[in-house]
């Protein structure tokens, strides 16, 4: 497994199909800590990303791209390198924790339980904004059926919510770019 130590991070490494299937249930640990300008909020961990042990860790995945696409970080980070974010004044955390092999596998039950913990885990670090990548989600979890991509009216505590399009691959409405184009939007309104 990959890690960050004194600033350097380990070779990436491939899964093996044994170790995806066993990584049912597994969590990761967020990225997160005060004074951020972003968390982005996953809906929860694929099996690839909980095997390897980093967020959006998955192939084709497109969060990495377009965040760097974005201006978010000046260069194209690897899912091994989230570790670094906060230094970017960027953090990472998911809805819901356990990892499963699609987001269908939720329950309503435990999104509305994942935005009641994301809700104090939030208001205790306070970051600026709070992106929720998963409109689907964000709609089911904060009771919000209404929501689209963009800024929300509803805030936790002092932190603005943003709604961003799914960047899984599975994710055939949103192409790269248009990812890529919504998190511009949301780095340039950053306070």
């Amino acid at each position: 497994m990959s890690t960050v130590s004194g600033g350097k991070v380990d070779a990436a490494w491939r899964p093996s199909k044994d170790e995806i299937a066993s990584a049912r249930g597994g969590t990761i640990p967020d990225i997160i800590s005060p004074g951020l300008n972003v968390v982005f909020c996953g809906i929860n961990p694929s099996l690839y990303s909980a095997a390897v042990g980093h967020h959006f860790a998955r192939p084709g995945n497109r969060f990495w791209k377009a965040l760097y696409q974005s201006g978010f970080t000046d260069r194209l980070l690897s899912p091994f390198e989230d570790g670094i974010l906060p230094s970017f004044g960027l953090g990472l955390t998911n809805l819901v924790s356990r990892a499963t092999s699609g987001a269908e596998e939720l329950t309503v039950e435990e999104l509305v339980a994942g935005a009641s913990n994301l809700s104090r885990k939030v208001r205790s670090w306070e970051p600026k904004i709070l992106a929720v990548l998963g409109v689907g989600a964000y709609r089911t979890a904060f009771g919000e059926p209404g929501a689209g991509v963009g800024v929300q009216d509803k805030k936790l505590g002092n932190t603005r919510l943003w709604v961003l399009p799914n960047p899984s691959g599975l994710n055939a409405h949103y192409q790269l770019a248009d990812i890529a184009a919504c998190l511009t939007e949301l780095r340039e309104a950053i306070p």
